[in-house]
């Protein structure tokens, strides 16, 4: 079978037809296979930018364009560019089905390219197919440009809404994703995490769709607070269990660092040395040696060991059905912690009490909705960023993030390559 059958019968275009195909060496030794294209003869020319039929004009040297490899070899498609004399753009280039405006690079290469970068670092991806990192850039800038114009954003009731650094220097970005149980992906990349920030996702995202969301789960950063409750009085804002618990290990952690140096200062035997993950971790997840460890530090008297209980203690606080009876629950919690004389917690309970109603609104749904699966995802943007081995521009980093979390829809083709 003749590589022109193939390329007819997975990527063909009107007006055009596949002539020639012949092998080449580059000058660094490699073997490319060039495929030459020309245009048919009654077939139309159309402006770039109108996309009408026009009449001709002249034609530009050929081109190469860069498609998808054959067999590990490198494939180019050749052509010769016409221009054509449009009424209302003047003398400007024919409009081409396989690639666009300036780009060496085909809609299938692109596509095939972003395909992999998905799996690999960019830089890796632009080494295996001997590309530069900028070719690899491209093809992602396009499927993503594509995908966010294309995706659907009807339906959604639940978001997630967090901040993660991203550059040294509190430099952060605010995420927004959607976390119904049927669909989860990236809604949102937008720069710092202030109150400016998050309006930009609620203009952008518009006042019909705010109107019905039904649930958004955040932490208590203040300028995300007013923003919710602003652009979306309806839903319910949940201050999720996942920071929650986060601040009582945080509280936890703090009192095990001050008394740990309060021992060593007085004297006494180092309890609490290398005891910190023994306190953090989830029991379930500790080894039987860690377990025998920390029930021997619980018959301690200290202040950490109280810190702990008070910790552990809270735990119930989510098996509860009720929002009354979780309620009943939080102020005999906040009542205990405030006696503890423990300020770390008692600087907890005070913060528990402040953000009550929208800590109870957890119990409000049926879902449980937690911005645990938010995390997820944080996790795995941080992955990505690490893969880029660092991201210079936001621009860059947005586009990747979309390119990973996004779940965006891909430019069609008429064959699947990858």
């Amino acid at each position: 079978m003749l590589v022109q059958t193939v390329l007819n019968r997975c990527y063909k275009f009107k007006s055009f037809i596949y002539t020639r195909v012949y092998m080449v060496h580059a000058p660094d030794g490699e073997s490319q296979l060039i495929v030459e294209i020309e245009a048919r003869a009654n077939g139309q020319k159309l402006c770039a930018k109108c996309l009408k039929p026009r009449p001709g004009y002249d034609s530009l040297p050929t081109r190469d364009f860069r498609f998808i490899p054959i067999w590990g070899i490198a494939v180019f498609l050749r052509y010769a560019r016409r221009r054509v004399d449009c009424s209302e753009h003047g003398i400007i280039a024919e409009w081409l089905p396989w690639a666009e405006d300036k780009s060496r690079l085909t809609h299938a290469f692109k596509i095939y390219l972003a395909q992999w970068a998905q799996h690999l670092s960019w830089k890796r991806v632009a080494d295996i197919f001997k590309v530069t990192w900028s070719n690899v850039f491209e093809a992602v800038d396009y499927v993503v440009d594509y995908g966010l114009k294309h995706r659907s954003l009807e339906g959604i009731k639940a978001l997630g809404i967090d901040e993660i650094q991203y550059r040294v220097g509190h430099k952060y970005l605010t995420l927004v994703y959607q976390i119904d149980a049927g669909c989860r992906r990236l809604l949102y990349v937008g720069k710092d995490r202030t109150e400016e920030t998050l309006r930009g996702f609620f203009d952008f995202f518009g006042e019909a769709r705010s109107r019905t969301l039904e649930a958004i789960c955040s932490d208590m950063w203040k300028p995300y607070l007013t923003v919710i409750a602003a652009m979306a009085p309806q839903a319910l804002n949940i201050l999720d269990r996942f920071h929650i618990m986060k601040k009582l290990n945080e509280a936890v952690d703090e009192t095990r660092r001050q008394e740990a140096r309060q021992l060593e200062h007085d004297g006494y035997e180092p309890l609490l040395k290398n005891s910190r993950w023994l306190l953090l971790k989830d029991k379930r997840n500790q080894k039987a040696s860690q377990l025998a460890k920390l029930r021997q530090l619980l018959h301690y008297n200290l202040k950490t060991v109280k810190a702990y209980l008070l910790k552990e203690a809270f735990q119930q606080f989510w098996h509860y059905t009720s929002p009354w009876w979780a309620e009943q629950f939080l102020a005999q919690w906040t009542k205990r912690a405030m006696y503890s004389k423990i300020e770390a917690m008692k600087k907890v309970a005070r913060m528990l009490r402040h953000h009550q109603p929208l800590i109870l609104n957890w119990f409000k749904t049926q879902e449980r909705l937690s911005n645990g699966i938010v995390e997820g995802f944080n996790n795995k943007a941080k992955l990505t960023m690490r893969k880029a081995y660092g991201f210079k521009l936001f621009r860059t980093l947005e586009v990747a993030l979309y390119h990973q979390l996004g779940d965006l829809p891909v430019p069609p083709l008429t064959h699947k390559f990858f």
